[in-house]
This record gives C-alpha cells, sequence and structure tokens, in this order.
C-alpha cells in the first residue's frame, strides 16, 4: 500500500492591501506584458483597473479582458484563450475575481502555451486526459470571492454545454504561481455570493478532511502522482484550522458584509481549505454539484448578475452534503463527529451519531439563506437518474470517497437530498 503524500502550493501573499504589490512580484519573475483577467461584475468593482494601474507603475504593459463568463463552460474558455493568443503574446496572467476568473486564466494559460484543443486535457471520461507538454506562464491569482480556493488548486473547472455536465482539467501546471489575498476585495461581496461561496469553502475543508487516507491507496509508481493524493497530515491541519474559522466568522460575514474581522477570517478559510484540498482531494459532494450544476434550467440565485440559469458552484455542492456525509459516516465516524464539533462547539448532539454533523451543516445552511434541498433550485425526483449519470462521470473525484460510491449510493444521497429540512 501507499506510504507516501506530496504536498504543493502556490507563493502566498495574504492581507489588507497585498493587491496592491502585485506590479513588484511580477517584476521579480522578469515579466513585461500582464493579461488581467475578470468578468464584468468584478471589473465594474473598479478592483482589476487598480491592478492593471499598480502593474503599469513598474513599467510592465497591462490589458484589462473582462469578458470571463461567471461558471465557465468550454465555449467561454475557448474564447478566452483565442482573445489572450490575438492580444498576446503574454509573459504573465493575473486573475482578478472569483473562481471563474481563476479557471478561465489557468485554461487560457495553457491554450496559449500548449498545442491542442480544450477537450484535450479535460479529465477522462469526459476529456482526452492529456498533460500539458510545455511549461506555463506565471500566473497571479487574485480572489475576490472567498470560496472557491482557485488560487491554490491545480484544477480548472467548466461546464461541458454539448454534455450538460460540469467537469474539469487537473495537472499540477495549472497551480497558480502566486496566491495574492487581499480582504479588501471581498468587501463588495453580496450576501448571496458570500452563502454559496462560503459553503464551497466548508465543503473543501470537510471532504479533504473526510477522504480516503492516502495510505488506503494502493502504491503508486512516481510518474503516477497525482496532486488528490487522499487524506493526509498536512492537509488535515489545513482542513481542522478553516473549519474553526468558519465556525466564528461564517454567519457573520452573510449577516454583515462589512464586517472587516468576519471578512478576513473567510479569506483565511478559504486559502487554509484551499492548501488542504488542493492535494488531499474531494469527494461526493463536488462530484454531485457538476450536473446539478450542469443541468439547472430555470434557478438563478439572489446576489448574481442577472442572466441565464444558474445554480453556483458553493450552493451546488452544499445541496447533497447533508446526505453525503450521513452516507460516508460509518467509514470514518470519528472524523465527522470531530468536523462537527469544530463547526458548532457543544452543540446539540442527536440521538444518532451518524445525525450529527449532517444536523450541524442544515442548521448551518439555513441560517445563510441557501435552498432548501434540490428541489429548492428546480430539481425533482424525475431528475435523479440524470443527476447520477453526471456524478458517476466523476470518477476522478469519488475515487478519494472514503466509501464506495455506486450509481444506487448515489441515487440514495440525491433522492434524500431533494429537502434536506
Amino acid at each position: 500500500m501507499e506510504s507516501v503524500f506530496t504536498y504543493g502550493s502556490p507563493a502566498l501573499k495574504f492581507g489588507p492591501g497585498a493587491s496592491a504589490e502585485i506590479g513588484h512580484d511580477l517584476s521579480a519573475y522578469g515579466v513585461r506584458r500582464a493579461l488581467v483577467v475578470t468578468d464584468p461584475g468584478v471589473a465594474a468593482t473598479g478592483h482589476p483597473a487598480r491592478v492593471a494601474e499598480r502593474i503599469a507603475a513598474y513599467g510592465i504593459e497591462t490589458a484589462v479582458f473582462d469578458g470571463v463568463h461567471v461558471e465557465p463552460t468550454d465555449e467561454s474558455l475557448r474564447r478566452a484563450a483565442e482573445q489572450a493568443r490575438t492580444s498576446g503574446p503574454w509573459d504573465a496572467f493575473v486573475a482578478v475575481g472569483g473562481g471563474s476568473s481563476i479557471d478561465t486564466a489557468k485554461a487560457a494559460n495553457l491554450l496559449t502555451t500548449n498545442p491542442g484543443d480544450l477537450m484535450d486535457y479535460v479529465n477522462v471520461p469526459v476529456g482526452g486526459g492529456r498533460s500539458p507538454e510545455h511549461p506555463l506562464k506565471p500566473l497571479v491569482a487574485v480572489p475576490t470571492t472567498t470560496g472557491t480556493g482557485a488560487e491554490s488548486t491545480t484544477v480548472c473547472v467548466m461546464d461541458v454545454l454539448a454534455l450538460k455536465v460540469k467537469t474539469g482539467i487537473s495537472h499540477p501546471r495549472l497551480r497558480p504561481t502566486l496566491a495574492v489575498v487581499d480582504p479588501d476585495l471581498t468587501m463588495s461581496q453580496p450576501a448571496g455570493v458570500t452563502a454559496a461561496s462560503g459553503m464551497d469553502i466548508l465543503c473543501h475543508a470537510l471532504e479533504s478532511y473526510t477522504a480516503r487516507p492516502y495510505t488506503s491507496f494502493e502504491r503508486k509508481r512516481p510518474e503516477q502522482r497525482v496532486p488528490y493524493c487522499g487524506a493526509n497530515p498536512i492537509s488535515d491541519m489545513w482542513a481542522e484550522r478553516a473549519m474553526a474559522l468558519l465556525a466564528s466568522s461564517f454567519r457573520a460575514a452573510v449577516r454583515d458584509g462589512s464586517d472587516a474581522a468576519a471578512r478576513g477570517d473567510m479569506a483565511l478559510a478559504a486559502t487554509f481549505a484551499g492548501l488542504g484540498f488542493g492535494n488531499a482531494g474531494v469527494h461526493l459532494p463536488h462530484a454531485n454539484a457538476y450536473p446539478i450544476a450542469g443541468r439547472v434550467r430555470g434557478f438563478h440565485p439572489d446576489g448574481y448578475p442577472p442572466g441565464e440559469p444558474l445554480v453556483p458552484h458553493g450552493m451546488a455542492v452544499a445541496l447533497t452534503a447533508p446526505q453525503a456525509f450521513r452516507f460516508t459516516f460509518e467509514a470514518c465516524p470519528e472524523r465527522h463527529l470531530r468536523a462537527a464539533e469544530l463547526l458548532e462547539p457543544g452543540g446539540e448532539r442527536p440521538r444518532d451519531p451518524a445525525d450529527h454533523l449532517p444536523a450541524v451543516l442544515t442548521r448551518l445552511m439555513r441560517d445563510v439563506g441557501l435552498p432548501n434541498g434540490l428541489s429548492g433550485v428546480g430539481y425533482t425526483e424525475a431528475d435523479v437518474p440524470a443527476l447520477v449519470e453526471g456524478a458517476m462521470k466523476q470518477q476522478r473525484l469519488l475515487a478519494t470517497a472514503p466509501r464506495a460510491v455506486d450509481e444506487e449510493a448515489a441515487a440514495g444521497v440525491l433522492r434524500r437530498s431533494l429537502e434536506n429540512w
């Protein structure tokens, strides 16, 4: 069995005002031209323009691409890469925004430095699972939402429109060179976005903490090692600290977006959780989230720009989390109970220990205003087979689940998640 785990992370700069120093950081890499990547909503806050101005002050030519699609698709990523290609070449990319902007910058960086189509690199079985042949350019990730952890990870997530499924690309070369986490940039985040992205932080921490331990896998050859190696002592440390921070800050940040202390703790929790799951991996709630987000019909959440139907990634992950963790409880009861205590110290303990973590999660979801299960975003019993089909395509994630997940198990979790309370 495996006796080796791996750990990787970007360089990190954290604190109020950190985003003003990016020009200095890029100059240290010898960058002459940098493309700032963002979405229209974040561009409207003025943050990307201010970052570009500070970079230009160091004699670095900059341009801003503000065409990022919220919850990226294969089509939107191809468009961004083509725009970067025609306006380039670029020595570096600077992503300013949520996970959508950071993932779009990852894809643009990949496709402008390596040959082939986007789907060549998408994880199997949806895509070809190809590895990049050439090194990527430096990528500085500047999150303006507290949740995705994309600034720490090797993953780029997208909806494949033709297949109505969410999937991704995973390779160590996609990991940002530098993560610049400036809590000041999150102060304008609406309550609905804070709630959804905060649940993403929470599930990153919970899923990495309850993932299969790295010692439960068959031993790999050096060339077989992947970023997601299972729960390990370092990822556990980050996950526990992230959950402790969320316990004291999550509800406060949703209730009062001007609470600077709560915003700072949420940003730190997001960073810690990203450093954890970016090495251990995530499992069942994230596998379920991909088809939930990919097959949405008429739902649109509060706090997000108007437009096409949308289930934000963090919300999609959270909707099946209570039932998913009830299912995984028997694999590692002590970790589920420890997580419940970290999230709600001294909280009420149900008679059945398997209900403890699900009860903590449902109380939190209700308090921050998330929909009551899959029915709250428009899904019915009739949708379960299609959602199961989409979840079972996420074998890269399901392989990390502490219990084996077959179609019957996935269907049970999804059906019980139609209403969580």
